[in-house]
């Protein structure tokens, strides 16, 4: 008689035998004739929108980001609807890019029409994204389908938090197959993009119930800086750049950062404040604070992993004419 335990094992091992069987129909030549010119579509696309807003280049790479993590890789989080991914929590008022998605797959559909997926053009526009702002390229495996379905409940449940603790993160990212390095490696993105006061604030005044600032946020100019962009009762939609002292760079200032208490979200700063860190991920943020080239090498090799999450093949799922809906 099977165990609870043993029913449970059996059931990953079952889920990560079919994860391993879509991901191996990825292929980084999918597209070689159906749609040869497609890279170059979408490089010439994102060229085109970061020189006029280079803070799309990290909105976009969220965007592939939240959508791997619910339902996969699947461009759910492209459908519109009341009852969307888009207005899930963690997305509504900070999710955007998507008419620059509606773009690139406009541009696409005039060369090969029906033929790249939504989801492959989130992965695709990803990796311009950290390539033309200063990160490593890296070939993209393609041939992922698009989902029928948005999963707003998932989005919600699912997608890591700025207020959680490194712990509650982690089971997160090891429920789509990936681990504690890659917390840190893919937190690393926070390197470039905005965060809205409603993100940190709780770590500005009453932190924890402390009356005080959260003890972690190191820089008092810091501080006193955010406090003022981002009173008690202001505008929760104000912004303040992720990482202050590299705003638009793909680089490792978000580590060093960590490392002089300087990180903006508390989800930032417990990789390398927080007790837990001490034994699991404080180590790799110093090696990353001190070495860019190793934390360039290692987070394209993440974003591979990322982009391999439950991604939909063969007759699975559809190839969306619309990315905000689903074919009718």
């Amino acid at each position: 008689m099977m165990t609870s335990n043993n029913i449970s094992f059996a059931w990953f091992v079952t889920i990560s035998m079919l994860c391993l069987l879509a991901t191996s129909q990825l292929t980084t030549d999918f597209y070689s004739k159906t749609c040869p010119n497609l890279r170059t579509i979408v490089r010439d696309q994102i060229i085109k929108v970061i020189k006029t807003e280079p803070r799309m280049a990290a909105s976009l790479l969220r965007l592939h980001f939240h959508d791997c993590f619910v339902n996969g890789c699947d461009a759910s989080i492209l459908l519109d609807g009341a009852d969307g991914e888009k207005f899930a929590l963690p997305n509504i008022n900070s999710a955007r890019g998507f008419e620059v998605v509606d773009s690139i797959k406009s541009a696409v559909e005039s060369s090969c029409s029906g033929v790249v997926s939504c989801a492959d053009i989130l992965a695709v526009a990803a990796r311009y994204s950290v390539v033309f702002s200063g990160g490593r390229r890296y070939d993209v495996p393609l041939g992922r389908r698009d989902g029928l379905v948005a999963n707003q409940t998932g989005a919600n449940l699912m997608l890591p938090a700025p207020f959680e603790a490194l712990g509650n993160i982690t089971r997160k990212f090891e429920a789509v197959g990936l681990n504690i390095t890659d917390v840190v490696i893919l937190s690393g993105a926070h390197t470039f993009g905005k965060a809205s006061c409603a993100t940190f604030r709780n770590r500005l005044f009453n932190f924890s119930g402390t009356n005080a600032p959260d003890s972690t946020l190191l820089d008092s100019n810091m501080v006193s800086v955010l406090q003022n962009l981002c009173p008690v009762n202001g505008d929760g939609r104000q912004t303040t750049a992720l990482d202050w002292n590299s705003t638009e760079n793909f680089d490792n200032h978000y580590f060093r950062n960590l490392v002089n208490g300087r990180g903006l979200l508390e989800s930032d700063q417990v990789l390398y404040s927080s007790d837990e860190a001490i034994s699991t991920t404080r180590s790799l943020v110093e090696l990353y604070s001190k070495n860019w080239q190793i934390f360039l090498d290692d987070f394209k090799h993440s974003m591979v992993k990322l982009g391999n999450i439950q991604p939909l093949t063969g007759s699975s799922g559809e190839i969306r004419k619309n990315c905000r809906v689903v074919n009718s």
